[in-house]
């Protein structure tokens, strides 16, 4: 049986040869190699192929130079350039014991599962490693909106947030991941419908360096959750109830440093609109922007269009009020709501379009086709 572990690095060069050696120890009645993709700004690339010239058992490395996807996204590289259809994902700091590989393909040898998870909470399973009673009740917390969000994908898993598994990629549609952030488990489990095994594991305190774990790291996977769940269209939502309370607290600033109402809003409604953009790129249309026009295009696009809506939905809302004698809430709530899909569908639609699209449908079905795909997929089964 031939095992590829694939091992993403960012800057881990002082771990390479202990997690090497370790691997090669602790292979025994199957064959393993190794594939590191790599990230690193250090030189790790270059440990790693010192270490691959004497190593007992193959290793290999893919350096990108132009990540995407983040730890994800190597990932997904890695299990699409790897040597065997079995993968074990574990990271390069030896918070995940090599050792356990060997119970991870033991437990696949039944051959009843599609995938094995490496589980700090079930049975005999530990988080020591965890830097911190704060780093604990983070992953703890996390752990569990993420199972009350998915409660059917997630119901024979325990830690759906390790990074440390086995998976036959046989089983899993690679073209269909949307690598983002650093939860690929997450990732493939709410996409596919897969037959899940756990074994308990102790996560280890770091070899060496330093932890990667970054506030915008958290963020990431909140964007994450919302669009694995929701959908595109709720992540844009997010987004955009990030840029009200942003623009809020922008217009509440600069009114009570003296600046007149008027262009209190202007300022906090332009800064709102870029930073919207690029959150936008980076988080909900970014496995849109390879087929679509330049970013300068694209921000053109966004940017007209957003301050014509601004235009148009401050004197309609006010119409509303003397009209139809609503409250300036509901008018409000009404006009938000509806410059909202209006606003998707444009992103969806033009700012994002493809360049070269083939055009045999009708404006209406494609409408109709691209705002079901977008609104609904991949949501949970």
């Amino acid at each position: 049986m031939q095992v590829t572990v694939v091992v993403p690095t960012f800057n881990e060069a002082p771990n390479v040869a202990e997690l090497v050696q370790r691997v090669a120890a602790s292979a025994h009645g199957y064959e393993v190699d190794v594939l590191f993709v790599d990230d690193s700004t250090d030189d790790t690339p270059r440990v790693i192929e010192q270490v691959a010239a004497s190593a007992s058992v193959p290793v290999r490395v893919i350096h990108r130079t132009n990540p995407v996807g983040g730890l994800s996204g190597a990932v997904t590289t890695g299990l699409s350039h790897a040597t065997a259809d079995v993968c074990v994902v574990m990271d390069g700091d030896l918070q995940h014991p090599p050792e356990d590989i060997a119970r991870l393909v033991t437990r696949y040898r039944r051959g009843d599962v599609d995938m094995v998870v490496a589980s700090r909470y079930t049975e005999d399973g530990h988080s020591d490693g965890l830097d911190g009673g704060s780093r604990v009740l983070v992953s703890r917390g996390s752990t569990m909106v993420t199972k009350a969000m998915f409660p059917i994908r997630l119901k024979d898993v325990t830690d759906p947030m390790t990074g440390f598994f086995l998976v036959d990629r046989r089983a899993i549609n690679l073209e269909q991941l949307k690598p983002r952030g650093f939860k690929i488990l997450l990732e493939i489990l709410a996409r596919e419908p897969l037959r899940v095994a756990e074994i308990p594991f102790t996560f280890a305190s770091r070899h060496a360096g330093e932890s990667k774990a970054t506030f915008g790291q958290g963020l990431s996977f909140v964007l994450q959750l919302t669009a694995l769940r929701f959908g595109k269209m709720s992540l844009f939502a997010l987004i955009g109830a990030f840029g009200a309370v942003a623009n809020l607290a922008i217009v509440w600033l600069l009114s009570h440093n003296g600046v007149g109402n008027t262009m209190s809003m202007i300022v906090a409604a332009e800064i709102t609109i870029l930073a919207n953009f690029l959150l936008q790129e980076r988080f909900v249309f970014q496995d849109m922007r390879a087929e679509a026009s330049g970013v300068i295009n694209r921000f053109a696009k966004s940017f007209a269009f957003n301050n014509v809506e601004l235009i148009i939905r401050i004197p309609l809302t006010a119409l509303m009020i003397s009209s139809w004698h609503l409250s300036v809430v509901i008018a409000t709530a009404i006009t938000l709501i509806a410059a909202f899909v209006v606003r998707f569908l444009f992103h969806s639609l033009v700012v994002y379009a493809p360049r070269r699209a083939a055009r045999k449908t009708s404006p209406a079905s494609r409408l109709v086709e691209e705002l079901d795909r977008q609104s609904y997929s991949p949501g949970e089964l």
